[in-house]
């Protein structure tokens, strides 16, 4: 059984992800969506947030599945028995990036491969961060991701918005 991992932070979601996961699928019998634990994004949703919004995003597909990890990829890779890595490319500036992932990767783990794939070109200028953005400005993200995350989202920024404007106390009690 071939194995491959798509990894990312999911924060969202957006239909380009869901779109690469739809693409991987046809290049791996067994396809596991790996939700970052730590990043050095800084992310809207918990860890175990995100996993139920791409297991959601994800259920209609019997062979993906949806597993949270830290640490190095290759590990994460190596302890899944993964052969492939699925990475987006969607413009020239992610491959540099990416590109220099993938050598690293291939130094720390031979046997793992990367595997680029592009998005539709729909989807190709969507990302986490600009829906995210979309979204608290108060705008319309329902063509970017599915209905579950435009609804989280707007839960999400409702929560922010409740916590930003709740009075805090001082420690000298005022």
């Amino acid at each position: 059984m071939k194995t491959a991992i798509y990894p990312g932070t999911f924060d969202p979601m957006t239909n380009g992800h869901l779109d690469m996961v739809q693409r991987a699928v046809n290049c791996c019998d067994r396809l596991v969506v790996g939700v970052a634990r730590s990043t050095p994004k800084n992310v809207w949703f918990s860890l175990e947030e995100r996993v139920a919004l791409v297991k959601t995003a994800t259920a209609s597909l019997p062979t993906v599945e949806v597993v949270p990890f830290e640490g190095l990829l290759v590990e994460f890779a190596r302890e899944l028995g993964a052969l492939f890595l699925i990475r987006g490319v969607r413009a020239f500036s992610d491959f540099e990036y990416e590109l220099q992932m993938a050598l690293i990767n291939r130094k720390l783990a031979p046997d793992v491969e990367t595997l680029f794939l592009m998005p539709a070109e729909e989807f190709s200028y969507i990302s986490s961060s600009r829906v995210r953005e979309i979204a608290a400005l108060g705008g319309n993200v329902g063509p970017y991701v599915t209905p579950e995350i435009e609804e989280a989202l707007k839960r999400k920024i409702e929560e922010r918005r409740e916590t930003r404007d709740t009075p805090r106390r001082s420690a000298a009690g005022g």
